[in-house]
């Protein structure tokens, strides 16, 4: 049996800004830091469109040219309750 926090562990949350666009896309993906970095740097480089999944199973697709900034960390606990900060 899993619990909710061991399945957290491995979430990465995933914030991607486009250009002309207002809004960033924020999404958390079960992929490891270090995979979304490189699928991001192959993207960029190559100027290939950057394919990443959520945690629902959608796919993110952005082209590698519009890319602002890409920020990544780990995705925090959702703590519920009056005593949660």
């Amino acid at each position: 049996m899993s619990t909710k926090k061991n399945e957290s562990a491995a979430v990465s949350q995933v914030r991607i800004a486009v250009t002309d666009l207002a809004n960033e896309l924020v999404f958390e993906t079960g992929a490891s830091i270090a995979e979304v970095k490189s699928a991001v740097a192959v993207a960029i480089s190559g100027g290939t469109p950057l394919t990443l999944q959520d945690i629902r199973g959608h796919e993110i697709i952005v082209a590698g040219d519009k890319i602002g900034f890409v920020d990544i960390g780990a995705a925090t606990e959702r703590r519920v309750g009056f005593g949660a900060l």
